[in-house]
């Protein structure tokens, strides 16, 4: 069973930065697509980004378009979320997320789903 552990978020002034980290607890982590999703309070799951099981393919919301940046290292069994120019919109626990296949944004194609963490954009 593959396990996801998310870490990274705190609080940070808008415009501010933060690297989340999914880190994965299996073998063979790099045939999995990995997502990012997030959710505010009071709203759905949303899809923030994703990247294809080799790294070489990303996708991303129009909302974080030029300011977050997904990357992968499978040595590491580890994806991360760079997020640059925080804005208090962004404020929501995000989540990481696997599926075997292509990376998508859609929320119901990911098996496997982390606990989530904390982001928090707020003076």
């Amino acid at each position: 069973q593959l396990q996801l552990v998310e870490s990274g978020g705190g609080l940070v002034q808008p415009g501010g930065s933060l690297r989340l980290s999914c880190a994965a607890t299996q073998f063979s982590f790099d045939v999995y697509a990995i997502g990012w999703f997030r959710q505010a309070p009071g709203k759905e799951r949303e899809g923030v980004s994703c990247i294809s099981s080799s790294g070489g393919s990303s996708n991303y919301a129009d909302s974080v378009k030029g300011r977050f940046t997904i990357s992968r290292d499978n040595a590491k069994n580890t994806v991360y979320l760079q997020m640059n120019s925080l804005e208090p919109e962004d404020t929501a626990v995000y989540y990481c997320a696997a599926r075997l296949g292509p990376g998508t944004l859609i929320r119901r194609e990911y098996k496997y789903w982390g606990q989530g963490t904390q982001v928090t954009v707020s003076s």
